[in-house]
């Protein structure tokens, strides 16, 4: 069984940063796909990162230059960092890794969310 924990959210003051961790557990072969994925109160879940195994990486428009994600060597953990923290970024934010398991299935896993809220 896969497990994802996330950690980092938390209260922030706009400009500020945060970054948040993704802890992938369980029978894991490797990771092809990690993201991050946010949904404020009310509107739809939007991607925000992604990256992939060969390190190619993407981000939403509005957060391009104000965030970066990363992983690990061992491909277990994925981060993103977040700068310059604007009340619109407040949501909770999901991290979602497309996982192969060493009997080689595959699908993808949602971490149980981490509230982020930029406010003064």
């Amino acid at each position: 069984q896969v497990q994802l924990v996330e950690s980092g959210g938390g209260l922030v003051q706009p400009g500020g940063s945060l970054r948040l961790s993704c802890a992938a557990s369980g029978d894991i072969f490797s990771i092809p796909v990690s993201g991050w994925y946010r949904q404020a109160p009310g509107k739809q879940r939007e991607v925000v990162a992604v990256i992939t195994s060969g390190g190619t990486t993407n981000y939403a428009d509005s957060m391009k230059g104000r965030s970066t994600i990363s992983r690990d060597s061992a491909k277990k953990l994925v981060y993103l960092q977040m700068n310059s923290l604007k009340p619109e970024d407040t949501a909770v934010y999901y991290c979602n890794l497309v996982i192969m398991t060493r009997n080689n299935n595959g699908r993808s896993y949602w971490g149980q969310g981490t509230q982020v809220t930029v406010s003064s």
